[in-house]
């Protein structure tokens, strides 16, 4: 019987670690815009630039938990108790994030529909102005990020969210506008409606993706019949059992199988081709293989 398992070191598998300079320059614009964003829309009375100074502030929450969760990932363990590390702070930082998302727009929502019937005063420049810098920092802080919500949960969530706040920074500008131009503040409720329910729809593609995570899912667009049909495939295997792969954090896949072979001379050869093709077809670094010369009767329950 033969056993191997592989380990990669932790900065190459973590890929939410490569842009922790990037997260922190956008929660530093971030930061500081938001209290800007505040203060003229309570000077405006504008429920669409105060919506958006919300979702900012969620912005600056959800990038300082994915900052922190980028430090506590690569946290050495002293504890002895964390066997696989921190890695899954990145995936709590996005779970946070979709809470505030979702937050914000129940917030957004409320307000906007116990505003209807009413005639507020809300000033249009404010609004106009503030929003275009809003655009502005947020399309910088969008490009920052773009290239790291392909590798990483948890930099997605920030960009999730740094999207939203886009799209709503768009949204004050036309309401803004609009008001200017036909007088009619309700254009104001309209809009922050609009955004509440943008930021809601966005926080539950992100939340699908983070309980898929966590309820440890085979990754996303990995063939596991095709897995076990290339670990069955290889000369001497008879039989694969309790495979199992599931994502640890973004970018770092993990797997277990055993592996049946029908002669004991070629059980070392048998684990070092399984390595190898989960590691180079499948970008599984991290897998525990069990090679065995005849298939313990427990190991084919595969229910669990």
């Amino acid at each position: 019987m033969g056993a191997g398992h592989s380990h990669p070191p932790a900065p190459a598998g973590h890929a939410g670690g490569k842009y922790r300079r990037k997260l922190a320059i956008a929660f530093g614009l971030i930061f500081t815009f938001f209290f800007v964003e505040l203060v003229y829309g309570l000077l405006a009375d504008s429920l669409a630039l105060i919506s958006d100074a919300g979702h900012m502030a969620a912005d600056v929450v959800a990038l300082g938990a994915a900052l922190a969760a980028t430090k506590i990932a690569t946290r050495k363990d002293t504890t002895g108790r964390r066997t696989f590390g921190s890695y899954r702070a990145e995936v709590f930082a996005s779970g946070l994030t979709v809470l505030i998302m979702l937050g914000v727009s129940a917030y957004v929502v409320i307000e906007a529909l116990s505003r209807i019937g009413s005639d507020p005063e809300v000033s249009s420049t404010p609004m106009i102005v503030v929003g275009g810098l809003g655009l502005l920092i947020n399309v910088v802080v969008m490009l920052m990020l773009r290239s790291g919500a392909d590798e990483s949960l948890n930099v997605k969530g920030a960009y999730f969210e740094v999207v939203a706040d886009t799209a709503g920074s768009v949204g004050v500008i036309a309401a803004g506008i609009l008001i200017a131009t036909t007088g009619q503040p309700w254009w104001d409720t309209v809009v922050a409606l609009a955004i509440g329910v943008f930021v809601a729809v966005r926080a539950v593609i992100l939340g699908r993706q983070v309980l898929a995570v966590l309820g440890q899912h085979v990754p996303d667009g990995m063939p596991i019949d095709e897995v076990a049909g290339k670990l069955a495939a290889i000369p001497g295997v008879t039989d694969v059992h309790d495979l199992h792969v599931w994502v640890l954090t973004s970018g770092m896949n993990v797997a277990t199988a055993h592996l049946v072979g029908d002669n004991t001379d070629d059980l070392p050869r048998i684990l070092d081709d399984a390595r190898t093709i989960l590691r180079r077809d499948y970008q599984i670094e991290h897998a525990t293989l069990q090679v065995e010369r005849t298939a313990a009767r427990e190991c084919h329950e595969v229910d669990w």
